[in-house]
C-alpha cells in the first residue's frame, strides 16, 4: 500500500494541476490514497511578490472547490485545506465547512513560502487551537525563505505538543541538516519525503526511527508522470523510493514510511 500525503490540484503560478491527473497518476504508479491541497490559495509568487488581487480567491472558495474535487473520487482523495495565513484566518464559515466535511479533511496545510508568514507567528494561534479541537495535524512547506525555515515550524510544534506537525520537504533546496536535527527533538514533529533524497530519509530513519517520516511527492507538479520522470525527462526521485529504497531499509521500516505512519498521523482508514 502507498499513501501520498502531499499532492496538489489547482491553476496558479504557472502550474495547472488537475484532479484527473492525480487520479491517473495514482492508478499508473500504484498509489492507493492521496491527500490534496489547492495551490490556488497561494498568496505570494516564487520571487516573493504578492499574487495580484484579481488572481486570488478567498480561502473559503478555495476550500469549497477542493472539497468538490475530492468528492469525485471517494476512497482515493482526502483534503488538506491550504490556509491563506498572510491575509485570512479561519472564520465561522470555514470552520463550519471543515466540520461538515470532516470525513474527507485530514489536516491543515500551511505554505510559509507562498504566504511569506512564519508558522510561529502568534497571530496563527487560532489555527492551532482549531487543529487541536478537531484532532487534525498541521502540514507545512519548509524551505526557500526565512519564514519557511523548519525552525519556525519546530517552534510552533513545541508550543503545541497536543498537535502533530509535518515538515514538508525537510527544508527544500538545502542539505536537510537543520530539519534532520530538529526531527528528533519533539515527538509531535515529523518529516516528509517530497523532493528529499533517499539518503536523507535513510539517515532520518537511522537517527529517529521509521515512525518519523511520511511519504509525500508534490504530485502532479511536473505533470501526470511526476512519479516517473521530472520536467526534464530524467528519472524521478520517487522511482528510487518505489524501488531502490526497499533494499536499504527493513520491510517494516518501508511500510511505516509508505503508509503506516500516514494512517496513524492523519487517522486514515486503511
Amino acid at each position: 500500500m502507498i499513501i501520498d500525503t502531499h499532492a496538489h490540484i489547482g491553476n496558479m503560478l504557472l502550474f495547472d494541476m488537475k484532479t484527473e491527473q492525480v487520479l491517473r497518476s495514482m492508478e499508473r504508479y500504484g498509489v492507493d490514497f492521496s491527500l490534496i491541497s489547492n495551490i490556488e490559495a497561494a498568496e505570494f509568487d516564487h520571487q516573493g511578490n504578492p499574487v495580484p488581487e484579481f488572481l486570488q480567491k478567498p480561502q473559503n472558495q478555495v476550500l469549497k472547490e477542493t472539497l468538490a474535487e475530492a468528492r469525485k473520487a471517494p476512497g482515493k482523495l482526502g483534503v488538506l485545506p491550504w490556509l491563506k495565513i498572510a491575509q485570512e484566518l479561519p472564520d465561522e464559515e470555514f470552520i463550519s465547512l471543515v466540520k461538515e466535511n470532516r470525513d474527507i479533511i485530514y489536516g491543515f496545510k500551511l505554505h510559509p513560502f507562498h504566504s511569506r508568514t512564519a508558522p510561529d507567528e502568534k497571530r496563527l494561534e487560532p489555527i492551532y487551537k482549531l487543529a487541536a479541537e478537531l484532532g487534525l495535524p498541521i502540514v507545512s512547506h519548509t524551505g526557500g525563505c526565512e519564514e519557511a525555515r523548519s525552525i519556525h515550524l519546530y517552534n510552533a510544534a513545541k508550543r503545541h505538543p497536543e498537535t502533530d506537525f509535518v515538515m514538508v520537504h525537510m527544508d527544500l533546496g538545502s542539505d536537510n541538516s537543520e530539519a534532520l536535527e530538529l526531527l528528533g527533538k519533539l515527538p509531535n514533529l515529523y518529516g516528509d519525503t517530497t523532493w528529499v533524497p533517499i539518503s536523507t530519509t535513510v539517515e532520518a530513519i537511522r537517527r529517529c526511527g521509521s515512525e518519523k517520516m511520511l511519504f509525500g511527492t508534490d504530485n502532479p507538479i511536473d505533470g501526470e508522470d511526476t512519479l516517473h520522470h521530472n520536467a526534464f525527462g530524467e528519472r524521478s526521485l520517487y522511482q528510487q523510493y518505489f524501488n531502490e529504497l526497499k533494499d536499504e531499509i527493513s520491510e517494516e521500516d518501508y511500510e511505516n514510511l509508505m503508509f503506516r505512519n500516514a494512517v496513524r498521523v492523519f487517522k486514515i482508514e486503511s
